[in-house]
């Protein structure tokens, strides 16, 4: 009885483990640790070029930041367009294989990137949302300056690629939210001191 207990106990640990390790829910183990910090000064149009993803002159509510941890940076932009500017946007920067639609909403996904601008992440969305994988570079993208992404167990994304979802919010406005990992390092941060100061 007692070598039964002790081989359930082992395939129990076994399975937590695989939970973590497989991300639980998408709250990356790295993302909680004391190594994790937001840059400063980060300005979408910095990000913007990161990405190697304009944001059109025509967006609202513009935001960037960028999340430092000890195995891997991920850099965050989003903003607002209306309904056909989006469709524009989106059908420039098309994913590599077709949009997809989430099967149901995940509102137990933990704050953890977007949450840093006050905002839901995407993956809480089922009505309105559309997601995919951008890479820009390739030959069905228009050339930029995208990021290295690491080899991740949490991230699905291909090498050189953003994780980009678009969310149908309102009647006539649609938020962009783009994800990037980036290796450690990857590029020099701007300086808080050199980063102008936001328009009131």
């Amino acid at each position: 009885m007692a070598g039964v207990t002790t081989a359930a106990l082992t395939v129990t640990g076994a399975v937590v483990a695989a939970g973590s390790l497989l991300g639980g829910g998408g709250d990356r183990p790295a993302d909680r640790g004391a190594d994790t910090r937001w840059a400063e000064g980060i300005r979408p149009e910095w990000m913007s070029e990161h990405m190697g993803l304009d944001v059109p002159a025509t967006a609202r509510s513009a935001q960037a930041a960028y999340k430092v941890t000890s195995r891997f940076d991920t850099g965050l932009l989003t903003f607002t367009l209306t309904r056909s500017e989006a469709e524009a946007y989106l059908e420039k920067h098309h994913p590599t294989g077709k949009w997809l639609t989430p099967t149901a909403a995940q509102p137990d996904t933990p704050p953890s990137d977007f949450a840093h601008f006050g905002l839901p992440e995407p993956e809480t969305f089922k009505d309105g949302m559309r997601y995919g994988d951008v890479c820009p570079g390739t030959d069905d993208e228009p050339a930029g300056t995208p990021g290295v992404l690491t080899t991740d167990p949490y991230d699905t994304s291909d090498d050189k690629c953003t994780s980009l979802y678009a969310h149908e919010y309102a009647p006539n406005r649609t938020r962009i939210y783009l994800r990037t990992h980036f290796e450690p390092g990857i590029s020099p941060l701007p300086t808080p001191s050199s980063a102008p100061s936001p328009a009131r």
